[in-house]
């Protein structure tokens, strides 16, 4: 069986016995995103019924990731319009670290409006060893804030386990917060900092009004679950984690992303919101 056919198939079906699976969109005070990393072989097999079956499903904005760089002009154009036209928006995007370089900020830049997006984050990046190295990583994103600025757009960061992991007793997700200008958005990704043993909120509260969207994926200790467990699942304070994001983290938007899960990749994104819906009704 084809295995897209199978996956909307499956979307289809589940949908149809949930009383939820309904469009609550404008229902919390906080958007609720879907990174579409999430829905990877979806989006890559046919992007406008993604899209289409995210917004379907409640989701208030999406972050598209490094693939959008390939489109061109009139591609990201139709994109723009298929989201204005099903009501949702596009908060920001996923970029490699080569992205926001000098010889690509341009672009970047161009695309992102088009989208009309408002963060352009650097996805990940691989400094040289040593905290040098990620002082030259601030460094380069205090350059993409300043060539984003004057077009109202903002640059961004997105943590995984080793900007928590210290190098010479420092985490390196301190250098970057504390060498990049206050403009530049910290994402924090929920799962990657939990798993490196560092606590999110103990983080928000360090760093009140950087921490303006998070990444809400969760993460399991135990064996053969790590980040394959569900929203909710794992071991993440969520109710501590909301209530410092909305108290002094600044929180824009939650993005909802999952790595995989025991479920197809629409079916996961779908049981993902009705648990978040579950444990952050506002």
């Amino acid at each position: 069986m084809n295995p897209h056919l199978y996956s909307r198939r499956s979307f289809l079906a589940f949908s149809a016995m949930l009383p939820w699976a309904v469009s609550v969109r404008g229902a919390a005070k906080i958007p609720i995103g879907l990174e579409l990393y999430s829905v990877r072989g979806e989006l890559k097999k046919d992007p406008e019924a993604t899209v289409r079956a995210v917004a379907g499903m409640g989701y208030q904005c999406v972050e598209f990731y490094a693939p959008y760089f390939e489109w061109s002009e009139n591609q990201t154009k139709q994109m723009r319009k298929l989201l204005e036209d099903l009501g949702i928006h596009c908060s920001s995007t996923h970029n490699n670290s080569s992205y926001l370089s000098v010889e690509n900020i341009n672009r970047a830049r161009d695309l992102n409006m088009i989208l009309g997006s408002k963060y352009v984050v650097m996805a990940s990046s691989d400094p040289k060893p040593g905290l040098d190295g990620w002082k030259d990583v601030a460094d380069a994103l205090n350059f993409a804030a300043d060539r984003l600025e004057p077009s109202g757009l903002k640059a961004g960061y997105h943590n995984h386990q080793r900007e928590f992991t210290p190098v010479e007793n420092r985490r390196p997700i301190e250098i970057l917060a504390k060498n990049t200008k206050p403009s530049v958005m910290l994402q924090l990704d929920v799962g990657t900092c939990v798993e490196a043993g560092s606590d999110p909120v103990a983080w928000i509260r360090a760093n009140p009004g950087r921490i303006r969207s998070l990444h809400l994926k969760d993460w399991s200790p135990e064996p053969g679950k790590g980040y394959a467990v569900l929203f909710g699942e794992g071991g993440a304070d969520w109710k501590n984690i909301f209530e410092a994001a909305e108290s002094v983290g600044g929180v824009e938007f939650y993005l909802m992303e999952q790595e995989g899960s025991r479920f197809p990749e629409l079916e996961t994104a779908q049981r993902c919101l009705q648990s978040y819906r579950l444990k952050h009704p506002n």
